[in-house]
């Protein structure tokens, strides 16, 4: 087994010898820009790497909590207590992004969601946790099991605030495929992403996110800091006609955050356009299949294939297909199998997933025998 580049035609040719995702630069260590709708990659610096979440990790316990509602175990109306470790250890004493919670009060779920997403509020996180399942030990198992139920392949959850714990990690990547979870999944909650201000205790604090109220047309989704992974943020916008989904972090300040955030998201809203390379169930390439009743599977976008292309620039140097083989069989229809990677000027610059077009069972004795022949010819064995 070993991983195959096919040269896909992407039914565009070259007209710019250089493209603006390649001049694009961001002062962050870590950054992503997505299509919100098809995953595609529009940017990415350093995305894969390991990375302190911060309060970046409560979209997890959100998540967490918007299921627990859609499956009827928790309401809205629901009440949590606010116990002493929540009320020590996020609240005002603790130093860090607070609700003000009162010792011993009830406070209802929905207003616990509103100040985690508004306020970044670590008691009120906590008081969830507790409320859903008894302690934040077994609340960080519900979220670390819908992580892995969501596709987040590189990160692990401790916690429900993000408060620093050297076991707890994610990547720029999958915290975008996190925000793109919570659109596309709850589209009923998402407009508590964009509520300028919430108000507990007679205490009146602004969405920490402050591209929220700069006019740019970002609603959502969360920041983060702490001192040792500097200041990040999730951010979505449906400026331009499509909605797009950016992680930023590792920045020195809030400011420096702000400004970084500004720039990636106004250039991905404003500088592309949408071009359909394959559409919906159209065959982009076939990979090998080894031992299959058939000897390759055709692979298609979910849905249409996209690329987005600078304004002005229909063309685009190259593409590959990329994918570890050959398969094995059964290879399952809508089975992730591979990636479209585009290149411009040797730079890469979009990727989008490739799924199994249809089933491919295991082949009998005969097929196997003529697949190993043939795979011993081209060297893959």
């Amino acid at each position: 087994m070993k991983k195959i580049w096919l040269t896909v035609a992407t039914m565009l040719a070259l007209t710019a010898p250089v493209l603006a995702q390649v001049l694009f630069e961001t002062k962050a260590p870590y950054a992503i820009l997505m299509d919100n709708e098809s995953g595609t990659v529009i940017f990415q610096k350093d995305a894969d790497a390991r990375i302190e979440p911060a309060s970046m990790a409560k979209l997890m316990t959100i998540a967490v909590v918007f299921h627990e509602i859609r499956d009827g175990r928790v309401n809205m109306a629901d009440e949590f207590f606010v116990s002493e470790n929540a009320w020590r250890t996020g609240g005002a004493r603790s130093g860090g992004s607070t609700m003000f919670a009162e010792l011993n009060s009830k406070i209802s779920v929905e207003n616990l969601v509103r100040s985690v997403i508004i306020q970044s509020g670590n008691d009120a996180a906590i008081v969830l946790a507790e409320g859903i399942a008894g302690s934040e030990g077994s609340f960080s198992a519900m979220m670390n099991e819908l992580a892995i139920e969501i596709g987040l392949e590189h990160s692990h959850f401790t916690n429900s605030t993000g408060l620093p714990d050297p076991d707890m990690y994610v990547t720029a990547r999958d915290l975008a495929d996190l925000g793109r979870y919570l659109i596309r999944e709850f589209p009923e909650y998402y407009h508590y992403f964009s509520e300028p201000e919430m108000e507990w205790n007679k205490i009146k604090q602004p969405n920490r996110n402050s591209l929220v109220e700069m006019g740019i047309g970002v609603d959502g989704l969360k920041t983060g800091h702490t001192q040792a992974a500097g200041y990040g943020s999730v951010i979505s916008t449906a400026e331009g006609g499509r909605r797009l989904v950016a992680v930023l972090h590792g920045l020195p300040s809030m400011a420096q955050r702000a400004e970084e955030g500004r720039k990636l998201i106004t250039w991905g809203a404003r500088a592309f356009e949408r071009v359909s390379a394959y559409p919906d169930g159209a065959i982009v390439t076939y990979a090998n299949v080894y031992g299959g009743t058939s000897s390759s599977v055709g692979l298609v976008g979910k849905g249409e294939v996209a690329l987005y292309l600078p304004r002005g620039s229909r063309r685009c140097l190259s593409a590959t297909v990329v994918y570890t083989g050959p398969l094995m069989p059964p290879v399952m229809e809508g089975d992730k199998v591979a990636e479209l990677r585009v290149f411009c000027d040797d730079q890469l610059v979009q990727t989008a997933p490739l799924y199994a077009a249809y089933t491919v069972e295991e082949g009998d004795v005969m097929r196997k025998a003529t697949d190993a022949l043939k795979q011993l010819a081209l060297g893959w064995l």
